[in-house]
């Protein structure tokens, strides 16, 4: 699954075009390394989302093309 795609459906950012501009921008890390939007993830990549001066990472859990807002939390798990 596309990086972009990913935090959209697991609503960290809310609209695919803003994450697109997220990653673009090189605020959007997958393992280390400063990802591009259409990144492929697999199960266990460590993401780094910059918001302003504030970084959260996350480990992704699960990988689904289209999820219920209730479900779309499991699809990953916050580390810091």
């Amino acid at each position: 699954m596309r990086l972009d795609k990913f935090l959209k459906v697991s609503r960290l950012i809310k609209r695919r075009t803003v994450a697109n501009d997220f990653a673009e921008a090189g605020r959007v890390s997958v393992n280390g390394k400063i990802a591009k939007p259409g990144t492929k993830l697999k199960i266990g990549d460590i993401i780094s989302i910059t918001f302003g001066d504030q970084e959260t990472k996350v480990i992704v859990k699960e990988l689904n093309n289209a999820v219920k807002k209730e479900s779309a939390a499991q699809m990953y798990e916050i580390i810091s």
